[in-house]
């Protein structure tokens, strides 16, 4: 029944898919990144934000993850947020006397969004301090939208990737 159309579009989406650089993200058709991911035993999501890069993204969804499956948890960038994820744990039983138990959605939310917009801010002023030192005073620096992405014109019809 391909001849319905049916099963290229099924196609596509599996290959969209698969271009998904990390677990727990996609790509807004605007560029941004978003984050979010279902709580345990639930229909429910928690939303991570919305982020420049895939890197800040997928670190919001670590540390949600981490928080929400503990240790044995998959994550995108397993060294960097278990052990960020320990000393944050140890300062607040430090602050709060002890404690533990489960948190909330509002409060994972809340540790995943600041991880990830801390990376977020972290990679664009790398990015920004490395196109400043490569630039030559042009007007090449316009051409990119915060240094991270190139501007699109939307008013013009995108290129097909097949070359049909």
């Amino acid at each position: 029944m391909e001849a319905e159309g049916g099963g290229e579009r099924k196609r596509g989406v599996a290959a969209e898919e698969r271009e998904r650089p990390y677990k727990g993200i996609r790509m807004r058709k605007w560029g941004k990144w978003v984050a979010e991911i279902r709580e345990p035993n639930k229909r429910s999501r928690i939303w991570l934000g919305s982020y420049s890069t895939p890197v800040a993204a997928a670190r919001a969804y670590d540390t949600a993850v981490f928080y929400l499956r503990g240790p044995s948890a998959k994550l995108n960038f397993p060294e960097l947020v278990a052990a960020a994820a320990e000393e944050e744990e140890e300062e607040e039983e430090e602050e709060a006397g002890g404690g533990g138990g489960d948190m909330s959605a509002a409060t994972i939310r809340k540790k995943a969004t600041e991880v990830g917009a801390r990376v977020d801010a972290a990679l664009i002023n790398r990015e920004l301090k490395r196109e400043k030192a490569n630039d030559k005073g042009g007007d090449d620096r316009f051409k990119k939208c915060v240094g991270v992405f190139e501007r699109v014109d939307l008013n013009k019809m995108p290129d097909d990737p097949e070359g049909s």
